[in-house]
């Protein structure tokens, strides 16, 4: 999904040619020229992020900020610019503070900075209320191989370390190296993630460093790329095995010498960021095989940590589940494990790890919506139930054959209920963004 922004500027020349360049750029902009106008929109769009003139015609100053700073990333824009004032519009929580005229790349590049932060600001919030205060990556469980994970994490997290993860897929790689960061001087930065796997040799480097108008074919116009947005941050490399040779050697000199260029630009860029890396393959097996290089291998290789697959940490598997449950409990419910399902969970192997373990849960909570839920057939063939029916009193009752649009009516009218109506803690519930909310709330008349 777009990106979305509401621009509100009253100079109707500047904020037609802003809405027209963002949309190039890949965001779904709209504007107002001015404040009365632009709240409605708001309330309707609800927007990723503000772009935010301090002057307009029916408000002077920062009250639309202090309106909009509790629940929208809004970033300040003037065309008298001080110290004084854009001190005073941070403290008030704007995201950031520019003067015009704006250069464009820059103003994207702020734009974006602003919604990653807001998505991280509250991804943390949440682990923050799901973990009763205390931050633990989401790594659950307290088996010996989990306390070693926790060591290593604790002893490299407060160094500037570049540190490799290794493990199965679905093994929580990720949450390790969130974790890491976390526990980094570089915690309050931005924590972003490239996955390897799904970029191409020739679109890995554009993505991370970025490229210059007229690089290539199509590039036409500065694209700021994924380094610079993790800057004073964390930079995840998941899958870094899947990188090619090529961008191999220029991720080899980013990390070594802290610097880095843009596709076609002839200066080079500091790399202000911390490397976590991750992948589920043999690293050490490609250099002898020749298809890793060897000093990429050894620079990475100064730090590993080695996160054991589920099925060798089976003690863990009752807190994961309840962990998960947990989480779950606002979108379907409270569910309790039944116990002989927990002790055949404890013996399953799990291929899937942490995530096929998840996934299970999931799925048996959504349809024991409807329906009691025994265990997939693939995790033993017996008949008994998933969930303790004593956990069934929120379980949603919808007789006949409900279509898909009458279940979700229910789903959101209960969700609507449960949070009085606040639109943000019914987004959260569901996993989906307050603007896809709405829409749903929209198309079945529960505005």
């Amino acid at each position: 999904m777009k990106p979305s922004i509401v621009i509100v500027e009253d100079d109707s020349t500047l904020r037609g040619l802003l809405e027209n360049e963002l949309r190039r750029t890949g965001f779904d902009a709209a504007s107002a020229g001015s404040w009365s106008q632009a709240r409605m929109q708001i309330r309707e769009a609800a927007p990723d992020v503000v772009l935010l003139d301090v002057n307009l015609p029916d408000s002077q100053g920062f009250g639309p900020l202090v309106e909009l700073a509790g629940t929208h990333p809004v970033v300040m824009l003037t065309a008298y610019g001080s110290i004084n004032q854009a001190v005073e519009a941070m403290r008030l929580g704007a995201s950031d503070y520019l003067v015009k005229p704006v250069n464009l790349d820059e103003l994207e590049l702020v734009l974006r900075r602003a919604i990653e932060r807001s998505h991280l600001q509250t991804e943390h919030d949440f682990r923050h209320s799901e973990s009763g205060g205390r931050y633990t990556g989401g790594m659950i469980g307290d088996s010996v191989a989990m306390q070693q994970v926790r060591r290593l994490v604790d002893a490299v997290g407060p160094t500037e370390k570049t540190v490799l993860v290794q493990g199965e897929s679905g093994a929580g790689k990720e949450l390790v190296a969130h974790a890491i960061h976390d526990a980094s001087p570089r915690r309050e930065g931005n924590f972003v993630v490239v996955d390897c796997a799904t970029l191409q040799d020739t679109l890995f480097e554009s993505e991370l460093f970025g490229h210059e108008r007229g690089a290539f074919t199509g590039a036409d116009r500065r694209k700021p790329g994924l380094i610079e947005v993790a800057r004073g941050g964390t930079l995840f490399l998941d899958e870094l095995g899947e990188v090619g040779p090529p961008g191999q050697a220029k991720l080899l000199r980013a990390i070594e010498t802290g610097r880095f260029r843009r596709v076609g630009a002839t200066e080079d860029q500091r790399a202000d960021v911390r490397v976590v890396a991750a992948t589920n393959r043999d690293l050490a097996a490609m250099v002898q095989a020749g298809s890793f290089r060897a000093d990429l291998f050894y620079r990475l290789a100064g730090f590993v940590i080695v996160l054991p697959p589920l099925r060798t940490r089976l003690d863990d598997v009752p807190a994961l589940a309840g962990q998960f449950l947990r989480q779950m409990r606002t979108s379907y419910g409270e569910k309790r494990l039944a116990s002989a399902a927990l002790q055949r969970l404890q013996t399953y192997q799990w291929p899937g790890n942490v995530r096929e373990l998840r996934n299970v849960l999931e799925r048996a909570a959504i349809l024991s919506l409807q329906e009691p839920e025994i265990l997939p057939a693939h995790l033993g063939n017996f008949d008994v139930p998933l969930f303790d029916s004593r956990s069934s009193s929120e379980r949603i009752d919808i007789g006949g054959e409900p279509t898909l649009d009458e279940i979700e009516r229910t789903y959101l009218k209960r969700l609507l209920e449960k949070h009085q109506g606040n639109r943000r803690r019914v987004a959260a519930a569901m996993g989906v963004s307050e603007r896809t909310a709405y829409r749903m709330l929209e198309r079945h008349g529960l505005k």
